[in-house]
């Protein structure tokens, strides 16, 4: 009985002690953290997080800043900004945009929602509204430009990182803004750089004729000189550190000028500290603790719910057809872990096709399932003509519903109690899971049964073609790898031409950060199907585990691009 428990036991305690220390990393010295949802324009409403330092009130009000997120994350993914502008003395909203999180609308409208976060910013009472900063990072650049065009004289300092003043265009937004005391932070090895600055790479910013234009500089603009007037509202200044795109907001050296520059231009902070000193990094190490135990959680909690009485027919020791890792098996392993990989970028543009609309209104999302369904078909076309041994699968169809519902359900109750106690979620960098709220949850019920469809096939064909007799814990690691491998050699191509030459292999960066994620999820989906399938003999538990996991994880963190109130964005339409 105490084997039982015990992984149950486990991931309870990892997410206890990994959202205890994200949550006193993010109140660190006294801060306070806020959930709010507040009304945004044309009928939407906003989610932002408050940061609020100690001593900050109406009667000693604190400068602020409104920190926005980029294209297909959350508020949450501008915590390294908010923790540590709010540890020394800043009020911070750290907002969800339009179509975004806990923010109502599609991506693009009313100006990403910035116009009216800005309001609600200024609205506060802690807040010194002479002293206000903007911050955004990728598209998060989206809101500021609407921000600061909405109340030309209601901030006083911008920060854009990864961006440019022109990327509300992208969505119909302001197509373009003078901003006031502008700091850019553009990593060397931006993957965005052709998007953003019309340059090759990113260590070529400084060369771009539209980043001359916005110094007002007639040759290279010089990385860390200060152009125009701090005064005036004039000032300009580059910042070019050796980073990626998605490492502008997980990196000291993405954060550390941000800090700085607001630390220059907006006054009042109660605590200033040297920019380089930070503290955020812990708070993701605890939510990364959190996220590993959710999985073992789930684990266990299938392991619990499979000694209980009207579940306990499912268990059975798994009866693989293979004997051994013969030239057969190894063929199998490389088309598993292969074909996702090579695929993922020609199907994901294909995936373009499935627009946004009533039932399935996320646009990535719908990318990823035509690629999903797509290798679902290509390994069922696979299977026909290799010649595999057949092993005998168990499969108690409604009992395996039973119990991989309960499984994710006892999950997911862990996420929404930690969030509602400490307002923390389960990330790390790139990875990230939110509670669902009742809209997100129409959508993943909308889009459950294509992702239940993707993972039944591809978790009978893992343990169909890899499953080996007398296999012991080694299964663990093969299943993980034959499900990321790929993702892995692909991305370390990208990367190594990037570091190598400063552009990428190939000339795909949102797919490339959005790949980033398959390494770890795709390698817990490999997990999670051997887990189940070894107490089980079947395949069924783990696919619908899976799917229930992955459709919440995809539905959660991806942006809205369709709604009966608003027109689908397209670029360039008038």
């Amino acid at each position: 009985m105490r084997k039982t428990w015990l992984p149950f036991a486990v991931g309870v305690l990892l997410i206890l002690a990994g959202s205890l220390l994200a949550h006193t990393i993010q109140t660190s010295g006294g801060v306070t953290v806020e959930d709010v949802r507040f009304p945004g324009d044309k009928g939407t409403t906003l989610s932002a997080l408050v940061y609020t330092p100690p001593g900050a009130s109406a009667a000693r009000p604190a400068p602020a800043v409104l920190v926005g997120h980029g294209y297909i994350n959350t508020r949450e993914m501008q915590s390294a900004f908010a923790i540590e502008l709010a540890r020394r003395g800043f009020v911070v909203l750290a907002m969800d945009q339009s179509g975004h999180g806990y923010s109502t609308g599609i991506v693009g409208t009313n100006d990403f929602g910035g116009p009216a976060a800005l309001r609600y910013l200024k609205s506060l009472p802690q807040v010194d509204k002479a002293n206000i900063g903007l911050e955004g990072h990728s598209l998060g650049g989206g809101p500021v430009v609407g921000a600061a065009a909405s109340d030309p004289d209601g901030y006083r300092s911008a920060v854009l990182e990864g961006s440019t003043p022109a990327i509300g265009a992208v969505f119909g937004g302001q197509a373009k803004v003078d901003l006031r005391n502008l700091a850019l932070v553009f990593g060397g090895y931006d993957e965005f750089a052709q998007l953003m600055w019309q340059v090759e790479k990113g260590s070529d910013v400084e060369n771009s004729k539209a980043l001359q234009a916005l110094f007002g500089a007639t040759a290279p603009v010089v990385e860390g000189r200060i152009y125009g007037d701090l005064g005036a509202g004039t000032a300009r200044v580059l910042h070019n550190p050796a980073i990626t795109h998605p490492w502008e907001h997980f990196s000291i050296a993405g954060v550390a000028p941000a800090v700085d520059w607001f630390q220059q231009t907006l006054d009042g902070e109660a605590n200033p500290l040297p920019p380089t000193q930070q503290i955020w990094i812990w708070k993701e190490v605890g939510t990364l603790v959190a996220f590993a135990g959710l999985v073992v959680l789930m684990l266990g909690t299938f392991q619990v719910l499979l000694a209980a009485p009207w579940l306990s027919s499912l268990a059975r020791p798994a009866a693989p057809a293979s004997e051994g890792r013969d030239r057969r098996w190894w063929l199998a392993f490389v088309l598993t872990a292969a074909i996702p990989a090579i695929t993922f970028f020609p199907l994901m543009k294909l995936g373009q096709l499935f627009f946004p609309m009533a039932g399935f209104p996320q646009w990535i999302t719908n990318q990823l399932l035509v690629w999903a369904l797509a290798n679902a078909a290509i390994t069922l076309l696979v299977g026909l003509v290799f010649k595999a041994p057949k092993p005998s699968f168990t499969t108690h169809w409604l009992k395996s519903a039973a119990i991989a519902v309960a499984t994710v359900a006892v999950g997911y109750a862990s996420l929404a109690l930690v969030d509602l106690l400490w307002h923390v979620d389960f990330r790390f960098w790139v990875l990230g899971l939110k509670p669902l709220d009742g809209l997100h949850l129409s959508y993943a019920l909308a889009y459950l049964p294509l992702w239940t469809a993707f993972f039944l096939v591809a978790t009978r064909s893992l343990h169909a073609n890899l499953g080996r007799k007398g296999e012991g814990r080694g299964q663990y690691l093969f299943a993980a790898l034959a499900m990321c491998l790929g993702f892995v050699v692909l991305l370390s191509i990208q990367y190594a031409s990037l570091l190598a030459t400063g552009v990428l292999a190939m000339a795909e960066p949102l797919n490339t950060i959005i790949g980033i994620q398959f390494v770890p999820l795709l390698a817990i989906v490999g997990v999670i199907a051997v887990f189940t399938y070894r107490r089980t003999n079947s395949y069924v538990p783990g696919a619908l585990i899976c799917a229930l996991f992955i459709t919440w994880y995809v539905v959660s963190g991806t942006a809205t691009h369709w709604s009966p109130d608003f027109q689908l964005p397209i670029p360039g339409r008038g």
